[in-house]
């Protein structure tokens, strides 16, 4: 009788630590003053659905959301609203699944080779834009991502859920002084074991990594069961996906195999690099042979259209809420950089531009996986969460599909990072991250920067105060 009772005892003990594990964390005051949706159940009713698998618009609907997952979504019509759950008439309004943004880092552009840390805007604003999970792609300050990772999980700070990267696995040579330079392949090895341990979630190799150091460092990394993505130039993007590489950012625009007498483990010339890339066909010959090759082993490609924007003079006008969330000095340095932008008109950067869309387009035809990021790095003026919003109007621009781009930003990067049975599109069983949309992206997909309510499993946040809080703070916190 005795032993049954323990064995009780021990069986209430257990269920009540599963419980707690799968319980959200308390919200802090700081998180609470941002949040307008709170309710254990809630209804999105007369709304408009894009689901992010890039299936058809579906008007009229209803979400149910129960305790932070999807229990629902159908007609409105025909679907039960559970009795005292919260009501949000959504007529005239979309959702879509939050946004995966997979280049999405923590720092941004100081000035010269420095950056600075944004700890306290970077994760409002992404989860403003309706950003509701990163992959940093790169850090600066692990530590520091590691522990806003922490924060944002224990409900101290309001931000998305983080996929922290590795500091930068770069060979001698690097641009900036914050990045350490590998002496060999043993050194790589023991940077992925030493970063692994400390908590990081995925690696980035950087443009001069040799041959042998990428080797090393994708060797150990897969061995944890982890992925490495990479922003190359001293090795060609076929290289490295023989290698074994999982991913390779920002696209055509950084693969120099196409090089003319490149050396080995040698970054080529930027001039060298863009002529090399303007002298050939993105439909045939070379680039198809790079595009079939990655598709076949299987390599993602992140793009990164923002960053890249900013160099093509007459591109987008200054949006006045960029303006508002930078801080005075780092907006004069955006604002005078962009000047001379415009007064030396580029047309190899123009037509680079151009031809990096072409490739994107022909990468997806043939089966590659397209992940969205934005990289708010260059000379400034791509900021986080604004810039994700902007990559998915470009992509448009590119020739996707609304809905297509909306699927690239949000199914792509959750299939990506292994988490597609949770996040990702809008359907029963899953996380409630949704971001609400006053309008309709699928006929104007400026409507997506017209964002109302973002929702990260079921909490409800405000866009306009967790951006009212950043103001006047991107470029220096």
């Amino acid at each position: 009788m005795r032993k049954t009772a323990v064995l009780l005892l021990l069986l209430v003990v257990a269920v009540a630590v599963a419980l707690s594990a799968q319980a959200p964390a308390p919200l802090s005051t700081v998180v609470k003053a941002v949040v307008t949706v709170d309710a254990s159940v809630f209804a999105l009713t007369h709304v408009r659905v894009i689901d992010g698998t890039g299936g058809p618009v579906r008007e009229d609907q209803t979400i149910v959301v129960s305790a932070g997952k999807i229990r629902t979504v159908g007609d409105a019509a025909t679907t039960q609203v559970p009795t005292g759950a919260k009501i949000i008439d959504s007529r005239g309004s979309t959702v879509i699944p939050g946004i995966v943004g997979m280049h999405d880092h923590i720092f941004y552009p100081a000035g010269g080779a420095h950056y600075n840390t944004l700890e306290f805007s970077a994760p409002r604003l992404y989860l403003a834009a309706g950003v509701t999970t990163i992959r940093t792609t790169g850090s600066l300050e692990p530590y520091t991502e590691i522990n806003l990772k922490k924060a944002i999980d224990g409900g101290r700070v309001p931000g998305p859920r983080m996929h922290v990267t590795s500091p930068y696995l770069e060979g001698p040579g690097s641009f900036t002084l914050q990045m350490h330079e590998l002496s060999g392949p043993g050194e790589a090895r023991t940077m992925v074991d030493y970063w692994a341990r400390e908590g990081v979630d995925d690696f980035k190799a950087y443009t001069n990594i040799t041959h042998e150091e990428l080797a090393a460092a994708i060797e150990e990394v897969h061995k944890r069961g982890m992925k490495v993505t990479g922003h190359l130039c001293s090795i060609g993007f076929r290289e490295a996906a023989a290698l074994g590489i999982d991913d390779l950012e920002h696209g055509l625009m950084t693969d120099s195999e196409f090089v003319a007498g490149k050396k080995v483990d040698t970054c080529p010339a930027t001039a060298d690099l863009r002529k090399a890339l303007l002298d050939l066909d993105v439909s045939t010959g070379p680039i198809q042979e790079t595009i079939r090759d990655l598709v076949a082993r299987k390599v993602a490609v992140t793009s990164t259209l923002p960053v890249f924007e900013i160099s093509v003079p007459g591109r987008q006008t200054i949006q006045q809420r960029v303006l508002d969330v930078l801080a005075p000095d780092t907006r004069t340095v955006y604002l005078t950089q962009r000047a001379r932008v415009g007064e030396n008109p580029n047309v190899t950067v123009t037509a680079l531009f151009r031809k990096e869309m072409e490739f994107e387009r022909a990468f997806v035809r043939a089966g590659g996986l397209l992940l969205a990021g934005l990289d708010p790095t260059g000379y400034g003026g791509v900021v986080p969460g604004f810039g994700d919003q902007r990559e998915i109007e470009l992509l448009v621009e590119a020739g996707f599909t609304s809905v297509e781009a909306i699927k690239i930003a949000t199914f792509n990067g959750a299939q990506y990072l292994g988490e597609l049975d949770r996040i990702g599109t809008l359907a029963t069983g899953k996380v409630a991250d949704m971001v609400l949309i006053n309008g309709n992206p699928a006929k104007d997909i400026a409507d997506i920067e017209r964002v109302t309510t973002v929702f990260k499993e079921g909490v409800g946040y405000d866009p306009a105060k967790l951006i009212e809080a950043a103001r006047g703070t991107v470029g220096i916190r």
